[in-house]
């Protein structure tokens, strides 16, 4: 669920900002780290991000200040607040101003994590539709329903087959990692899941070859690149 998402953490304490950030990173999120609540909106201004955790109590803005801001722009983006409170009043007011959830501290990791992904799985297989399918060239990409179509012709993919293309279609015409790819979708980056993805790459390279145009580009000993020939 969490492949080529990326997060936004608003976390003044440093320890768990750290520890938030590192453990995310490792279940393969993107994470952009913000210490206070202004960081916060000028990091969401500024990146791409599909989520949001964001700690309530924070210098300079709180955390629902920096909910309302953001609903302003994007009424449907996942948030979730992280608290030392456990009052009732500041759970109601987290959902008012738009939270998906509300996690009270202390909370495991394990917690967090199982929390963000079921939010996220609702989002992305309902509210947002939009970050299930891409245009590529002529193909559309639908992730959610494993399809990659041009014209009438439908190609149904593997689970793996997805998450790959998805990976590469989030990031298009940019160099994705070949280590990080490995580590995100087969867990491991020994030499046979690094042989495993090159089968992958060939036959996703196969379906493309439908638009002329498209391309899977070896960037040799760094990773790959989807691009569009103009």
């Amino acid at each position: 669920m969490n492949l080529g998402i990326k997060l936004l953490v608003a976390e003044d304490d440093p320890n768990l900002g750290t520890i938030l950030k590192a453990y995310l990173t490792q279940k393969g999120y993107t994470v952009a780290w913000a210490k206070d609540g202004e960081e916060a909106l000028s990091l969401f201004d500024d990146e791409d991000v599909d989520a949001c955790i964001l700690d309530i109590m924070m210098p300079q803005k709180d955390g629902f200040a920096v909910a309302k801001e953001i609903r302003k722009v994007d009424k449907k983006i996942p948030i979730i607040f992280l608290t030392a409170k456990n009052l009732e009043e500041d759970k109601l007011k987290g959902f008012e101003v738009g939270a998906d959830d509300y996690i009270t501290k202390p909370f495991s990791m394990e917690e967090l994590l199982a929390r963000l992904n079921a939010t996220m799985r609702r989002s992305f297989n309902e509210d947002r539709p939009d970050k299930n399918i891409f245009k590529i060239g002529s193909f559309t990409f639908d992730y959610a329903h494993q399809t990659l179509t041009i014209g009438n012709d439908v190609q149904r993919l593997t689970a793996k087959e997805c998450d790959l293309l998805r990976i590469f279609a989030v990031n298009y015409n940019q160099l994705v990692d070949r280590n990080t790819t490995l580590q995100k979708i087969w867990k491991d980056d020994s030499y046979f899941a690094a042989r495993s993805m090159d089968v992958y790459i060939t036959k996703l390279r196969k379906y493309l070859k439908l638009d002329p145009n498209v391309e899977i580009v070896n960037v040799h000993g760094v990773g790959f690149k989807l691009t569009h020939k103009e």
